[in-house]
């Protein structure tokens, strides 16, 4: 495969964009990358996306070394194991520190030679000393990467209120602001549990939804709207944007549905 490909670092880490160096890979392959001053491993999410993606001119443009071998998957693993050894060790030191910081997740790099710590905080959080007590004891460079409540329902993973898993676990690649007003255009009860996600925050489908909503409203009656129909006047009490269809209520009481899309086509 040519050009650039997606690459998710490690299990939770950033996506980035890799040479594919003419290697034979797939999505959902493991492979062995160039990052941060040394090896790591990461995760092919799709190449299809990769298409047209242009490299940024003031960034180094990184290649995959080699699709990830039977030893280079076992090693991975080991990590793995001993990233959660790691995990425990720090939360200890957390403690014995004081620290207002709740610890995540821990990762090791491909060759061991760093250990991110991920963390939740309600705010800035003096970590100093823990990083050189945590560098004395694993002998390897120490990344603490305080996350927010959204990056750790993406860690963790789950299901939403639509019952099928996180958006953010499953393909969102970055967070998109969400704001109330898209949760207003799309018809939705502005009751928080009802457009919350589980991290407490406005759902993330709301944000890639809207654009498709708005396409689709074009032309559309808005709810609570008056307007003249072929039985009479009437209002707007309902509005089907997929339909594109609105339920009308005559002044007589009767309700009757209008399709939107036959007047478009002059019926």
């Amino acid at each position: 495969m040519e050009g650039l490909i997606l690459v998710r670092i490690r299990d939770s880490g950033q996506v980035y964009s890799y040479n594919a160096n003419n290697l034979d890979i797939k999505e959902g392959d493991y492979v062995i990358v160039e990052h941060d001053r040394g090896l790591d491993y990461g995760k092919i999410i799709s190449p299809d996306e990769a298409c047209g993606l242009v490299a940024n001119p003031k960034e180094q443009v990184r290649k995959i070394v080699r699709v990830a071998r039977e030893a280079d998957l076992k090693q991975i693993e080991d990590n793995r194991l001993k990233a959660k050894e790691a995990f425990v060790t720090c939360a200890k030191k957390i403690e014995e520190h004081k620290l207002d910081m709740k610890l995540v997740q821990a990762e090791y790099s491909f060759d061991r030679t760093k250990i991110v710590f991920y963390f939740t905080a309600g705010g800035r959080v003096d970590f100093r000393n823990l990083v050189k007590d945590l560098a004395k004891i694993f002998k390897a460079r120490i990344e603490l990467r305080q996350i927010g409540v959204r990056d750790e329902a993406k860690l963790f993973g789950g299901f939403g209120p639509c019952g099928r898993e996180l958006c953010c676990a499953r393909f969102l690649k970055d967070f998109e602001p969400v704001t109330i007003k898209m949760a207003k255009e799309e018809g939705l009860p502005l009751n928080p549990p009802k457009i919350s996600g589980l991290c407490g925050r406005l759902m993330c489908c709301l944000s890639f939804e809207y654009e498709t909503y708005k396409l689709l409203s074009k032309g559309l009656p808005r709810e609570g709207e008056r307007v003249h129909v072929a039985q009479g006047k009437g209002k707007v009490i309902s509005v089907n944007v997929f339909k594109r269809a609105a339920i009308v209520e005559l002044e007589d009481g009767s309700k009757i549905e209008v399709s939107y899309k036959e007047k478009e086509h002059g019926k």
